[in-house]
């Protein structure tokens, strides 16, 4: 088989946690890749990481929830790489509380971002491929998108969407030669899930809360950003070049494969 990856990427929320792993696993694949995040600091401290070992990337600072900002940077990112062949949706916002108690302001900011964001960026990429009759594009959603979760409505209902559209997208794009496929990660060591959990996010992860009618997760331990990335180049490569509108869960079982 030819390369299993090959073209250029375009990477949102690539500045940290989970899409900055799979920047990396990208460049390392050899890819050139289009870093998008509003992280500006960040954003040129990972490109000037990734610089210095040699890859070829591009840091374009954008809001994904305004659709003129990923417009530009979709353009700038085909002028100065060339065409791109790899989406990675990984932008993503979570506040969490109650459904009831949650404000406006935090309802319309979730889906802005982890809805909102994968639209505008898909959109835009799919522009740009379909003439081309060639592309992958990863949303990265969570297993929450299926599985209710205590203090999570927002996050659950912004990532079930935003898996709906791709899987939707997937199959328009699908004569085109476009695939487009879901990753749902669970617990995973990023700044996320310590933010939503505190120092004690992993133990809780693991061995699950009762009464918030929460499993714990069969392998016993939490995913490591790679192992994301793992799953999202396996889904933008040959390798997986008959997978379209697929959702592939990686959470060590915390779902129990529903």
């Amino acid at each position: 088989m030819s390369d299993p990856l090959s073209g250029v990427a375009l990477v949102t929320g690539a500045a940290g946690g989970i899409g900055a792993e799979v920047v990396r696993a990208l460049t390392a694949a050899g890819l050139p890749v289009g870093l998008v995040d509003r992280d500006v600091p960040a954003l040129w401290e990972l490109a000037a990481e990734l610089s210095a070992t040699g890859a070829r990337v591009l840091a374009v600072p954008a809001d994904v929830t305004v659709s003129k900002d990923v417009d530009t940077a979709v353009a700038k990112v085909e002028a100065e790489l060339g065409p791109i062949e790899n989406l990675v949706n990984a932008a993503g916002v979570l506040r969490s509380g109650p459904a009831a108690e949650l404000s406006d302001a935090d309802w319309d900011a979730t889906f802005a971002v982890n809805a909102g964001g994968v639209f505008h960026t898909s959109r835009a990429v799919a522009g740009v491929m379909v003439p081309r009759r060639r592309g992958a594009i990863v949303t990265i959603a969570s297993n929450a998108a299926a599985t209710p979760r205590m203090s999570m409505a927002a996050y659950a209902a912004s990532k079930a969407a935003s898996a709906m559209f791709t899987k939707c997208l997937g199959l328009e794009l699908a004569p085109h030669n476009i695939r487009c496929n879901v990753v749902a990660p669970g617990s995973t060591r990023t700044p996320m899930l310590t933010a939503l959990q505190g120092d004690a996010a992993e133990r809780a992860s693991v061995d699950g809360v009762a009464a918030a009618y929460r499993l714990g997760i069969p392998l016993g331990r939490i995913a490591e950003p790679g192992h994301i990335a793992d799953a999202v180049l396996f889904l933008l490569s040959k390798r997986a070049a008959h997978i379209t509108m697929h959702d592939l869960t990686v959470d060590g079982g915390a779902t129990l494969g529903v």
